[in-house]
């Protein structure tokens, strides 16, 4: 069994509440639109312009306020109020100040680890937005290195694990979505240690690796350094 020397994070919801702020705009959306349709058919078309826009705006608020702009255009058949698009922008700049809160053990765990192993923060999204987060959490300053990247691929982790570390083999990237967190940075032979949250975004579920020597689900995230324990 390889030594573990390099541990990734992942930011929004493993180290610091995020998807809720989502959903409660998306609530506030429903409200806005009312009048048009009912609260599923929005959210249908909601994630469905998403889908679409991710490949062109990336991940964040700006492609979600974005898509928000679009769904209210469509389901009024372009006839949303301007009052109603002067809504959803504002919304989208109070997501984009909106507090940052970490998520219970997080401190504690960072603390635990910091002298034994070099910590990287991964994450992915709009870079002005998710360098706002990462400061204004506090937590940056455990962190030997913090990379943005548009998407997380079997290549991006192979690549910032050999260049802050000492390879995929010997890391350990953590996180709350399977599909970006784990499943490539399994692909690229790192270990991965699943850290669910309650509420995950649609278009980040996917099937976890039950059976993969090298995969392993944790209740919280408190519970690294036991992972840490016996993996030696």
């Amino acid at each position: 069994m390889a030594k573990i020397t390099t541990l990734g994070f992942d930011a929004d919801d493993t180290l610091w509440h995020n998807e809720r702020v989502f959903r409660l705009t998306e609530q506030r959306f429903a409200a806005l639109l009312a009048d048009y349709t009912d609260k599923d058919h929005l959210s249908e078309r909601l994630l469905a312009a998403e889908r679409r826009n991710v490949l062109h705006y990336g991940y964040g608020v700006k492609g979600f306020t974005l898509s928000m702009i679009e769904t209210a255009i469509e389901v009024t058949d372009r006839q949303a109020p301007a009052d109603v698009i002067a809504e959803i922008l504002e919304a989208g700049r109070e997501m984009l100040g909106h507090p940052i809160d970490p998520l219970p053990h997080v401190k504690e765990t960072l603390e635990a680890v910091k002298d034994d192993y070099t910590l990287v923060l991964i994450t992915k999204g709009d870079l002005f937005d998710q360098e706002r987060k990462v400061t204004a959490s506090g937590l940056d300053v455990y962190f030997d290195a913090i990379e943005i990247v548009s998407e997380k691929t079997e290549d991006t982790y192979r690549t910032l694990f050999s260049r802050h570390g000492t390879g995929p083999g010997e890391a350990l990237m953590i996180g709350n979505s399977l599909k970006s967190d784990i499943l490539p940075a399994l692909d690229a032979g790192a270990y991965g240690a699943h850290v669910p949250h309650d509420l995950t975004w649609a278009l980040e579920n996917a099937e976890a690796p039950l059976g993969h020597d090298r995969f392993a689900r944790l209740d919280n995230i408190g519970k690294v350094p036991q992972l840490l324990a016996r993996l030696g």
